[in-house]
């Protein structure tokens, strides 16, 4: 129990939330009302296909060719956060870690560099962070979000891509100024690349270009789940089996409290007029408590500020390791090291994002005028 807990921290408390909200509203019909379906097949879809593509062996292979073409630190940094920061924009903060961070630490050698390890994580978890901003299939706050307010591709990119590339510049910066030491290859053999499955690429691809379809509503979304659940079903079942559940569930469970808590007119109230022309700021320092996933969720129904609360969340994922749960698939990747060094990953995490944060919300602030 202890084990799962840690696991799923966020899990158990949406739960809790959820069974303490049934005592201001009593379970019935409209419960089924509370929750976006339409999100959660999105969520499903997207989370199977991208476990397919990775089992694939393309985004590996891909990696590992453009990682060979590198001479020197500052070089290799580059192309792990671009990696990074470009691949989350279609595959999610979580699978671009998921990833790449191995890649780093089959490549760098923790021992001799643990400083310059330690770096290139952090970056590379900052740079799939930011990067997902982007696009509304980036992480599962903008497709809720994208979804939820009913936002149009054109409106939604026209709002992400300034703040992205500011953020982009912001991360240039960082690689261009630090002074990075001689780099210290490992050898690869301990980490051999994943075979290459040509057909199961293309048939993924092909998946993947579903859900693009069903996000921008070019097609149903019932039409993309039966497609894809079929498909598994029929040829890959063992995808199923890595689909991030946990993830569905707290959503599940997040949809349900914020339905009891809005359907209460007291709370709805109270919370409506906190974030009254404080949506940014709030929405990012709630994040840094309880994740930007679950920050989106909650004050979604309480502000249309559908602009402040997008950017608020997104830049809300950096500051603390729990701002964004993708920060602890990297903080893990590390501890599961040999010579990690958590207490020093910690500080330079915490330095980074927090600087990250502060002038993110300030550019924010001034581009918008919030």
């Amino acid at each position: 129990m202890k084990a799962w807990l840690k696991n799923n921290t966020v899990l158990a408390v949406a739960a809790l939330l959820a069974a303490a909200s049934v005592c201001l509203t009593p379970p019935s019909a409209a419960y089924l009302g509370y929750v976006d379906w339409h999100v959660l097949a999105l969520l499903f879809c997207l989370m199977a296909v991208v476990v397919g593509l990775r089992r694939s062996g393309g985004l590996d292979h891909l990696s590992r060719y453009l990682l060979s073409k590198v001479k020197s630190t500052r070089a290799l940094v580059l192309v792990l956060m671009l990696l990074s920061f470009f691949s989350a924009q279609l595959l999610t903060n979580d699978v671009a870690l998921l990833t790449f961070v191995p890649l780093a630490v089959a490549m760098i050698d923790g021992k001799k560099q643990p400083g310059l390890l330690i770096d290139v994580i952090v970056l590379q978890t900052m740079a799939a962070n930011l990067g997902s901003m982007i696009t509304p299939v980036g992480n599962p706050q903008n497709l809720f979000l994208f979804s939820y307010y009913g936002m149009g591709i054109g409106d939604f990119l026209r709002l992400t891509l300034p703040i992205g590339l500011l953020c982009l510049g912001f991360l240039l910066a960082i690689i261009f100024i630090h002074p990075w030491p001689q780099l210290q290859l490992q050898s690869q053999q301990d980490a051999p690349a994943t075979p290459l499955d040509r057909h199961s690429l293309i048939a993924y691809l092909a998946l993947f270009a579903l859900c693009l379809l069903a996000v921008v509503k070019l097609i149903p979304w019932q039409l993309m789940l039966a497609a894809v659940l079929l498909s598994l079903l029929i040829f890959d079942r063992r995808v199923l089996k890595e689909v991030d559940y946990a993830l569905l569930l707290t959503f599940l469970c997040f949809f349900i409290f914020v339905g009891n808590v809005a359907a209460w007119p007291a709370a709805h109230h109270f919370i409506a007029t906190i974030l009254q022309g404080r949506v940014l700021l709030v929405s990012a320092l709630l994040s840094q408590l309880i994740s930007n996933v679950p920050a989106a969720v909650m004050l979604a129904s309480f502000t249309q500020e559908s602009t402040a609360l997008l950017l608020g969340v997104n830049i809300g994922g950096l500051g603390t390791l729990v701002a964004s749960l993708a920060s602890l698939i990297s903080y893990r990747l590390y501890c599961g090291e040999a010579q990690a060094q958590p207490g020093r990953y910690l500080k330079v995490f915490t330095a980074y994002n927090f600087s990250g944060l502060a002038l993110l919300l300030a550019a924010s602030r001034f581009i918008f005028a919030f």
